[in-house]
């Protein structure tokens, strides 16, 4: 697939490659958690006010959620950037050896301050290109924050901020080149709170009722259940308030929070309720009072091959980066502090994406760190056991993704490893590749109308079996990590 545009799309991102950079450096040098990131979204939404967008901030009732638009009428094509970082994740940069910058400080774990900037650079270079060409349509950069742990995409699904999009396409980091194109889990995530009486824990424990002995046998409970649901699905937990430090009281008060995932939404509401139920039974065995906080959800991701199709053919036309000796031996230090347990785990995940073609393509890698050419694709049934609040994007319009190299092979997602290797050239690279597929995919959509009708014959025939319903019910509001 070459068209003119791809190769506009190119040079105007490699010309603009160091403003990019530095946006997506400066991002990684404020690591901001889930809807506290006003730096980041302030630095990104002004500068496409500089460009000539459109921007209206605050969308959604989520102040560090935005939008910006240029053009006018249909198509309506969107961009998707995230910008949210992880706590407790903070690392020197180019740096091969675990050592934080800010002790428990945060950090850009999963490489949003990549994903976020190369959405921009896409959206920069569809207007480049339609203000020269006059070609009609509308682009729009969706500011998404809190996609860590706070389904930020989702409530503004639920307030109807997508509802004219007729198509979305976003990207992740990765340590290949490849298609996002299988489904993910659904997920639930609540805060159960114990309220119980305290006491003095020697002379006078029959007084108490224990919040903390409420959290140990919901604990237990779940870990009972695992045993008995079906094997895609995943609890997680976090015992986020113990009631205090002093042994000999008696905790009046204690929390746990939940993720609770499963392939589909009814699957993981089905579960969530069996967990309320334990928690219920926690409660009644220590006399304690048992509060419920919804804290957030996100549905499965649904693909779209249609647009899938397209995608990838400009993510082969446009390869891999070349990659520099210095570039290759920091790849090969980042190894070195991986397992190989790691790296199986980085070739699977691959190979889900490619079937057949993508199995055999793993096994040929070999030990290469960094990759020379694009993994097959194919249109996968495969499940990824994670979860993304672009789920809930694709049932509402058509959405497609894809990876490109940003780190070492094998690195894992939320390590200090990941962090260390966002600020540097290899990460610079695979975020420039990124924003060239981002944008010639929008302008081929944009172009050509038989493209997009496909995706969206595609799309309606997957919502007429099933409708969707947003997992969020009305009421919750998001909320940063406590």
């Amino acid at each position: 697939m070459s068209d003119e545009f791809s190769a506009f799309v190119a040079h105007y991102i490699d010309s603009n490659q160091s403003r990019f950079t530095a946006l997506s450096d400066a991002i990684w040098d404020h690591p901001e958690t889930r809807f506290t990131e006003t730096f980041s979204a302030d630095l990104l939404a002004t500068a496409l006010e500089e460009e000539g967008f459109a921007v209206e901030r605050g969308v959604g009732n989520i102040d560090t959620a935005f939008i910006a638009s240029f053009g006018s009428g249909k198509p309506v094509i969107a961009l998707l950037g995230e910008y949210d970082a992880l706590a407790g994740l903070s690392q020197q940069s180019g740096c091969a050896t675990p050592d934080p910058l800010v002790e428990n400080g945060n950090g850009h774990g999963c490489g949003h301050n990549l994903l976020g900037t190369a959405a921009l650079a896409g959206a920069f270079a569809v207007k480049a290109w339609m203000t020269q060409q006059g070609l009609p349509g509308t682009v729009r950069f969706y500011g998404c924050p809190g996609e860590e742990g706070g389904s930020g995409k989702t409530f503004m699904v639920r307030e109807g901020l997508f509802d004219d999009v007729d198509a979305a396409l976003t990207w992740h980091p990765e340590g290949f080149s490849g298609m996002f194109n299988t489904s993910t889990l659904a997920n639930i995530q609540a805060a159960f709170h114990f309220k119980g009486v305290a006491a003095h824990a020697a002379n006078s424990p029959h007084l108490g009722r224990s919040a903390l002995d409420a959290v140990t046998l919901m604990n237990t409970g779940a870990n009972f259940l695992r045993e008995h649901i079906i094997q895609e699905a995943r609890l997680h937990y976090a015992v986020t308030n113990t009631g205090g430090s002093s042994p000999n009281v008696v905790q009046a008060d204690a929390e746990v929070l939940y993720l609770i995932r499963a392939p589909e939404l009814d699957q993981a509401e089905n579960i969530y309720q069996r967990v309320i139920n334990i928690a219920r039974g926690a409660a009644l065995m220590t006399d304690t009072t048992l509060t419920l906080r919804f804290d957030k959800a996100c549905s499965n991701y649904v693909p779209n091959r249609a647009l899938e199709r397209v995608m990838y053919g400009y993510l082969c036309e446009y390869g891999i980066p070349d990659y520099s000796a210095s570039e290759r031996q920091f790849a090969h230090e980042i190894r070195q502090t991986l397992s190989k347990e790691d790296l199986q785990n980085a070739k699977l995940n691959i190979a889900r994406t490619g079937g057949a073609a993508g199995k055999a393509w793993v096994a040929a890698l070999g030990d290469k760190q960094l990759m020379d050419e694009v993994a097959p694709y194919c249109e996968s049934d495969e499940v990824m056991y994670g979860s993304t609040d672009v789920g809930d994007v694709s049932w509402i319009a058509p959405t497609a993704q894809c990876f490109t190299p940003c780190f070492a092979l094998g690195t894992p997602l939320h390590t200090w490893q990941l962090v260390a290797q966002g600020r540097t050239p290899i990460a610079h690279k695979g975020m420039c590749l990124a924003g060239k597929t981002l944008a010639a995919t929008a302008i081929a959509l944009l172009s050509d109308s038989a493209l997009l009708e496909n995706a969206q014959q595609e799309f309606r025939q997957v919502r007429e079996q099933q409708p969707y319903h947003c997992p969020i019910p009305a009421g919750v509001k998001p909320s940063p990590l406590a």
